[in-house]
């Protein structure tokens, strides 16, 4: 074995329909004036200052909302999916103002350094030690409201972390074993929706979301990133609608057991099968792939070219059959 692995230091907390009463410890480690980021109506930290303009892909004008909104405050406070946790990055990334994360999807954002912004229609994203949530409070409870076709999309989100981290730039043995134990995790959680289920999704999701931060961006999210920023489609629909048809073109680096799993999850929670149901149009391909092709990571298991990311971008807008 040759390599080196980084570990990012977080503190994580699992506690199952305790979230709220545990809040504000979790906050009082880290400081006396909190800015909670949410879109929940009902304050979630009472006393606490909300701000509650929360958007797709972290657009720079709410992020730059968000920052003054966080004048006098020393402690960052989400409460949501991946936008929100995202949002509360783009505020960190310019002030460094700790963040204490909630996480109610299966978005795996508040477990890695990676911050992502979008300007113009590009979403740029990079990786910051001030970004990454320095405690993360996981309450599975928090997830069981969640539509089943929105859980669905967010936990494949979460497997495409595992996925991708087995042929990103800094992949290693580590990474591998983390990524196994998620794929585990989330294949046996998505298909009970009662909370053991839920449990079992949201330590998979983290697991995934650890070894994604250490691995580093795939093609999947490479591409995925392009498509989300330029056409402003939905995160996870669009990561759960694209990851099989990558797989499919890196076939050689992935097994055939961890295929099996995914289109056998596909088929069974009712996963998002094209990317036409989400905005995205067949002409925008040949910019989508204009787009893509500069920033596909090196080391990918295949060759990727023009012709086969049109063609993969086509299957997904068509939401083709893999067999």
């Amino acid at each position: 074995m040759n390599f080196t692995h980084e570990t990012l230091p977080q503190r994580v907390v699992f506690a199952s329909h305790q979230a709220f009463q545990r809040l504000p410890e979790e906050v009082a480690r880290l400081g006396r004036r909190p800015l909670v980021i949410t879109t929940r109506a009902a304050d979630v930290l009472p006393g606490a200052t909300h701000h509650r303009e929360v958007a797709m892909h972290v657009p720079i004008e709410v992020a730059e909302r968000a920052r003054k909104a966080a004048d006098g405050h020393d402690v960052l406070v989400s409460v949501g999916g991946g936008s929100t946790t995202g949002l509360a990055k783009a505020v960190a990334l310019t002030t460094g103002l700790p963040i204490v994360a909630v996480p109610t999807t299966f978005a795996g954002s508040e477990a890695t350094n990676v911050w992502g912004l979008t300007e113009n229609g590009r979403k740029t994203t990079g990786s910051d030690p001030r970004v990454l949530p320095r405690t993360v409070l996981y309450d599975a409870a928090l997830t069981l409201t969640l539509p089943a076709e929105l859980a669905a999309a967010s936990g494949l989100n979460a497997l495409a972390h595992c996925v991708d981290s087995m042929w990103a730039p800094r992949a290693d043995p580590i990474n591998l074993a983390l990524a196994l134990e998620g794929i585990r995790a989330l294949r046996d959680g998505l298909r009970r929706p009662d909370l053991d289920g839920r449990e079992q999704t949201v330590y998979g999701a983290h697991l995934a979301a650890v070894a994604f931060a250490s691995a580093g961006s795939g093609l999947h999210h490479k591409i995925c990133h392009v498509l989300g920023g330029m056409f402003n489609l939905p995160h996870a629909q669009t990561h759960a609608t694209v990851l099989p048809y990558v797989m499919a073109l890196n076939a050689p680096g992935v097994s055939a057991r961890i295929a099996a799993t995914l289109d056998g999850l596909r088929d069974e929670i009712g996963a998002p099968r094209a990317l036409r149901d989400y905005g995205f149009r067949e002409t925008d391909v040949p910019a989508a792939v204009e787009a893509i092709l500069p920033v596909v990571p090196a080391g990918n298991p295949v060759p990727v070219t023009a012709e086969n990311l049109t063609e993969l971008l086509h299957r997904a807008w068509a939401g083709e059959e893999l067999r």
